[in-house]
């Protein structure tokens, strides 16, 4: 059933980048698994050669190199190349899905193929949205370890009497949870592990006055990892197989808000990130082995 929010609109130049790829080639070094473990605030011991890469920890690796000549206005690399030229000036992380396979292990040479698998437009409340799918498929020397299917949506800046989106209510169900303080550093810390150059994410005089947010926005990515990380912490020696998330509304550094989890039955979890108002900023959904 189609969403009754969106109502579809032409197909966009941009189909003919489905079934474009990319290969890129790394290895697990140790230095970022480190910087992530006190990003995070773990207590990991330093990782070594031969340890397990844990749950999206791969995206410290295979990271996008622009040139700095090469950025566009925003601190992203500039539109074009691999990603369709999607003319709308916001570009968010909307979602995504993952199997893990089996684990990456530092020392490896690892390597990613990424494929373009959709592109749609809608037109929405504030505006149009255009939806780019693409998969990405992660191997080591044992094989694939790892399939993505990471969901982008661009789309327009608000526009000044635009109704403002109503917030979901939150579930408060929770029986484990953490509060997490998102301040400038946390941000300027997992943007420079990440090589983001996004300046939403630690430029504030850009984020406020130039895009309109009330404060640094925290990386979709990063809610992701802060839910994943919080059912490592419940359930420390369970493997994680499938994990799913989806962005619901932004979360800024101006205010706390809290990651959240449940039974779901069996082995599955409902994981959500609660803002201070309580509203749902991001619901996931893992399965572990």
């Amino acid at each position: 059933m189609a969403d009754a929010r969106f109502e579809p609109v032409h197909a966009p130049p941009w189909r003919d980048w489905i079934g474009r790829e990319e290969r890129r080639e790394d290895v697990v070094t140790a230095a970022p698994l480190a910087a992530w473990f006190a990003t995070l605030d773990r207590d990991d011991a330093p990782p070594r050669a031969g340890d397990a890469l844990p749950p999206l920890a791969h995206w410290l690796y295979f990271l996008p190199l622009a040139k700095t000549g090469e950025l566009g206005p925003d601190g992203h690399p500039k539109r074009g190349g691999f990603l369709p030229p999607v003319p709308l000036p916001r570009r968010m992380w909307a979602g995504g899905r993952f199997e893990f396979l089996q684990p990456l292990r530092v020392g490896e040479a690892v390597t990613r193929v990424s494929r373009i698998v959709a592109v749609s437009a809608k037109r929405g409340r504030s505006g149009e949205l255009v939806f780019v799918t693409v998969r990405h498929e992660i191997a080591g020397p044992r094989g694939l370890a790892l399939t993505e299917e990471h969901d982008i949506v661009y789309r327009d800046l608000p526009a000044a009497d635009a109704p403002a989106a109503q917030p979901v209510a939150a579930p408060t169900d929770e029986t484990f949870a953490r509060e997490i303080a998102p301040d400038s550093v946390l941000l300027f810390r997992y943007s420079a592990l990440t090589f983001n150059g996004h300046r939403i994410h630690y430029d504030r005089t850009y984020a406020t006055a130039v895009e309109g947010y009330p404060g640094l926005v925290v990386h979709g990515p990063l809610i992701a990892t802060l839910l994943v990380d919080l059912l490592r912490q419940h359930v420390p020696d369970a493997a994680l197989q499938t994990f799913e998330f989806k962005a619901i509304a932004p979360l800024f550094d101006i205010h706390r808000f809290t990651v959240c989890g449940k039974p779901d039955g069996g082995r599955r979890f409902a994981l959500w990130a609660r803002d201070y108002r309580g509203a749902l900023a991001m619901q996931a959904r893992a399965e572990i082995v």
